[in-house]
């Protein structure tokens, strides 16, 4: 069955969800956070993203962003996948895939929707055992 397409609409904000492969780490070192923060501004700004929220979990990535143009967040995510798994896979040497299938994505269409995923996603560490504060405050394990 052919892929249904995205709902990647101009001045709407989604919710992205990207997870490893096989819920296996994408992120090993700090060099690897730095790595895709690095790749996720300079997408953003070449596709016309916002990015207003993001966590980089160690097998898992939440965004929250707003597109400017139709197709923008999709491009965004494949010029980030590109490149930060082929640093990724060249670190480790490794090969292959390293996130599980397509990235899920949402349409937040409402402000109180806004907010709750902002609320989400900078929870996220903290529901995780992460880090021992609140968002704001707070102080990693490692």
């Amino acid at each position: 069955m052919a892929r249904l397409p995205r709902l990647d609409l101009p001045g709407i904000p989604q919710h992205i969800v990207q997870r490893g492969n096989d819920r296996q780490p994408c992120f090993a070192r700090d060099a690897d956070y730095q790595q895709y923060r690095q790749e996720l501004g300079e997408a953003a700004l070449k596709h016309g993203c916002d990015v207003h929220a993001y966590v980089l979990m160690t097998n898992h990535v939440h965004l929250l962003l707003t597109p400017a143009e139709p197709g923008g967040a999709s491009r965004m995510m494949q010029a980030i996948g590109r490149r930060y798994v082929a640093c990724f896979n060249a670190r480790y040497r490794r090969t292959g895939t390293l996130w599980e299938g397509r990235f899920k994505s949402v349409p937040v269409d409402t402000e109180g929707y806004v907010l709750a995923c902002y609320r989400y996603i900078e929870l996220n560490p903290v529901r995780a055992g992460m880090c021992v504060s609140s968002p704001g405050r707070q102080t990693s394990h490692n």
